[in-house]
């Protein structure tokens, strides 16, 4: 079986933790996606805008040295120096970077072609994939992340868009959207299709782990892109300034902000006004590797995130495989993660004072109230490398008939 990865979002040289989550995917099903849950050839064929100059129009990164041979294609921003020009030439630059991609694919293979494409993330992968079972008669999987997709964002789609989603979903081998809730907003889009099997985000379970020994907690635990649309970190600030207040002293009251993003400085600004920096109630981490976000996951207290949307995040399955409850807003897929108040505490979006009353409630939490060996066992069933592994091999099984 040999599996061809399209991804629209993949971890690249400006920005290695850009799709990182396609990429643990790619990675689960190289492991664990082939018969009996045992390994499959996978190869990656990856394009991208280059932020930085280019001595030619396109240049090529090929890494051989894992186990999916990849392909990173970097393509010139502005090829002319003209907008309306360079955005028709640069999807004339993306498509031949796939093409290039498939064919380097196929000779790395001896000539042989995939047994099926999986696309990761509409709209332009999958595309290419519909392109190719029309030409050669190759089934391809559409896997979908998108919270552009999502009821709160998808108003702002042009027409043909939605007609497209709908039209490449229903033409799809087979879809797998990360979440029940992407499900749903996938079909109110047209996008149905009768082979649909919910496949999650994944997370590296060997690598968030609770701490074997007890530790000095260090309080709430935010990490996020710093997108404010999305993730309102701002109201999270707020809050944290209204409990700094209250009487008696909330224990434990302190927020560690780890990520980055275009409001980062915007974020530390407000911060800083609400008097939160000065004493040390809110530190801001900065962008830190996996392996230092599992670290203060083992640290800290509780979890929170006060988004406004989202999918299935996986920083809150790291917190679960971490043994760590969490506090987040019942948008999107998070009540899929959260099902029950002793895996964490959901709120309404924007609702500051709930936010503020779960905070108290977690943080003033008797031992015991968070059933930490059912959130690692929850994440290690669901959301770990084999289990998301062997999820896309029963889908790959069925369209190839093995």
């Amino acid at each position: 079986m040999k599996i061809l990865h399209l991804p629209k979002w993949y971890p690249h040289r400006y920005d290695d933790q850009d799709g990182d989550f396609v990429a643990r995917h790619v990675a689960a099903i190289a492991a664990h996606g082939g018969v009996g849950g045992g390994p499959v050839q996978s190869a990656v064929v990856f394009a991208t805008v280059a932020r930085g100059p280019l001595p030619t129009l396109i240049e090529a990164e090929v890494d051989l040295s894992g186990p999916v041979p990849t392909w990173r294609y970097y393509y010139r921003a502005r090829p002319t120096g003209l907008p309306p020009l360079d955005k028709l030439l640069k999807l004339g630059l993306w498509l031949v970077c796939q093409q290039r991609g498939r064919r380097a694919v196929r000779q790395h293979w001896g000539g042989a072609p995939p047994s099926l494409v999986h696309a990761h993330v509409l709209v332009r992968p999958a595309v290419v994939a519909w392109w190719l079972r029309r030409r050669h008669g190759t089934p391809y999987v559409l896997t979908e992340h998108q919270t552009a997709l999502l009821p709160a964002n998808a108003g702002r789609l042009s027409w043909w868009r939605r007609a497209l989603v709908g039209y490449l979903v229903r033409q799809a081998a087979a879809s797998t959207p990360v979440s029940a809730d992407l499900r749903r907003a996938l079909a109110a889009l047209g996008g149905t299709n009768p082979h649909t099997t919910v496949v999650p985000n994944v997370v590296d379970t060997e690598l968030f782990y609770p701490s074997p020994t007890p530790l000095a907690r260090r309080g709430l635990l935010h990490v996020a892109a710093f997108n404010e649309q999305a993730k309102n970190l701002s109201g999270l600030l707020r809050t944290v300034a209204r409990l700094r207040r209250a009487q008696p002293p909330l224990p434990g009251l302190h927020l560690r902000i780890a990520g980055y993003g275009p409001a980062e400085a915007a974020m530390r600004q407000l911060a800083t006004e609400l008097g939160l920096l000065a004493d040390g109630t809110v530190e801001f981490l900065g962008k830190l590797a996996p392996a230092q976000v599992a670290a203060e996951m083992r640290q800290a207290t509780a979890f929170v995130l006060f988004s406004t949307y989202e999918n299935l995040p996986c920083v809150l399955i790291e917190a679960q495989a971490s043994g760590l409850p969490a506090v987040a807003t019942r948008v999107g897929g998070v009540p899929e993660l959260l099902p029950t108040p002793d895996l964490g505490l959901l709120v309404p979006p924007a609702d500051e004072a709930a936010l503020g009353a779960a905070i108290a409630a977690v943080l003033t939490a008797p031992a015991g109230r968070f059933a930490v060996g059912q959130l690692r066992a929850r994440a290690v069933a669901l959301f770990s490398y084999p289990a998301v592994g062997r999820a896309f091999g029963a889908v790959y099984a069925r369209i190839l008939g093995q």
